[in-house]
């Protein structure tokens, strides 16, 4: 089963608003086995929408619109679906009993105008929104199933898990599609293509292999499909086990440097090893300023393993906090591979972790030299057990790539050393 996902606002074009909403259905329509082929951005403009609705009406079997229902006249979508529909607009009496009793509540005078908000198109399926003022109206014809929903991303998750997704999973015509989310570290995006060209042409035709590059990071995306929206899997097999075996020959080509198989980022596969180990980390960072313990706290349960950090910018903080030698801060440089050895000593010792990350560098625009230019930057990973690493690198790119690349780095030689 195909669908589109239209969403409507001149405030996702101009980038006002982020349009957070198609990545989220995308992913949960995925999960039911329905395959998103078309992703559209509308303005508020009545011929765009209506044009691209039956687009995508001809092309998909669930169209999915959301926006454009509030109580202003910049919200359209209602009168326009009216008239590419051919029928008018009535009063659905329990979205205004809502409507009336959400502003009876707050002791506030109804404007007149919101009244609009209970029109529907004469004929179609309301779904009501219980989490909003705004109804979901559903209309079927053409093969196709239409969809409208309010664009407030609370509402429109809430009326998806609750009411459209198990309708549309009733519609099912036994299609199966199958994700899987490798992490790559270390291989920039054209090497690696190269280096798994051979692997990437013996691809099956169900299969597709999506490059999804970051900072020093590419994660690969196997996408398979079977059943009636695909070819059936190779040998009449099940799909996920043709998936699985493309992975380990993956494995056999790139396999140290690779952090995860199930689309972990970079930080929630620390985390998960330092979790499975009963292990903690700590952080002691110039360059970075905290970037590398915000990466590690992104993830759910970072309690459980993130000891605490150091943003140790000045070299008097390297010294008076981390207990870096004077002496050796004089001699070798604050950006030097003894000073990022002992801030992750200091940090290890000062915390009481069982690993300590530090980095220490020139992200620029300035500050270079020709000894030390703009983008090096020493990163060293020390553990209680008597591992440690300790790396020179040259990410020559502007200043907040620069830290990005460098906290990706750091995650993934503490990473390396864990594993």
């Amino acid at each position: 089963m195909n669908a589109h996902i239209i969403n409507i606002g001149d405030e996702l074009l101009i980038g006002q608003v982020v349009n957070t909403n198609a990545s989220w259905m995308a992913e949960q329509l995925n999960k039911i086995n329905v395959r998103v082929t078309r992703v559209s951005v509308i303005g508020d403009i009545g011929a765009d929408i209506s044009s691209e609705l039956q687009r995508s009406m001809n092309e998909a079997d669930v169209v999915l619109m959301t926006g454009g229902l509030g109580p202003t006249k910049d919200d359209i979508t209602k009168l326009v679906l009216a008239r590419h529909f051919g029928v008018g607009l009535v009063t659905h009496q329990e979205t205004l009993d809502r409507v009336v009793g959400y502003f009876r509540k707050r002791g506030i005078a109804m404007p007149e105008v919101n009244r609009g908000q209970a029109l529907v198109l004469d004929g179609c399926e309301v779904v009501v929104n219980e989490v909003g003022t705004a109804p979901c109206m559903v209309m079927r014809g053409e093969g196709c199933m239409v969809v409208s929903m309010p664009g407030v991303p609370f509402e429109m998750k809430w009326l998806m898990s609750n009411r459209i997704l198990p309708m549309i999973a009733r519609m099912g015509d036994g299609g199966e599609i199958i994700h899987k989310t490798v992490g790559v570290f270390g291989i920039p995006e054209s090497t690696l293509a190269e280096r798994i060209a051979g692997w990437e042409e013996a691809l099956p035709g169900n299969v597709r292999l999506a490059y999804l590059p970051q900072a020093g990071i590419v994660q690969l995306r196997l996408s398979a499909f079977g059943g009636k929206d695909g070819i059936a899997a190779d040998g009449g097999g099940q799909l996920q086990c043709v998936v699985d075996e493309r992975v380990e020959r993956l494995r056999e080509l790139i396999g140290d440097n690779i952090f995860t198989e199930v689309g972990e980022s970079l930080s929630e596969a620390v985390g998960r090893l330092l979790s499975a180990r009963g292990e903690c980390v700590a952080t002691a960072e110039s360059c970075t300023a905290g970037l590398v313990a915000h990466r590690i706290v992104e993830t759910a349960g970072a309690s459980g393993w993130m000891r605490g950090g150091v943003v140790a910018y000045a070299d008097d903080v390297k010294h008076d906090v981390l207990g870096v030698p004077a002496e050796m801060i004089e001699r070798a440089g604050a950006v030097s591979e003894e000073v990022a050895l002992s801030m992750a000593e200091g940090v290890l010792r000062v915390t009481g972790s069982d690993w300590g990350v530090s980095t220490t560098g020139i992200s620029g625009p300035g500050g270079g030299s020709g000894e030390k230019p703009v983008g090096l930057v020493y990163i060293a990973v020390v553990g209680r057990n008597g591992k440690r690493h300790v790396g020179r690198y040259l990410f020559a790119t502007t200043r907040e790539q620069h830290q990005e690349r460098t906290a990706n780095q750091a995650l993934f030689n503490l990473y390396g050393l864990m594993r």
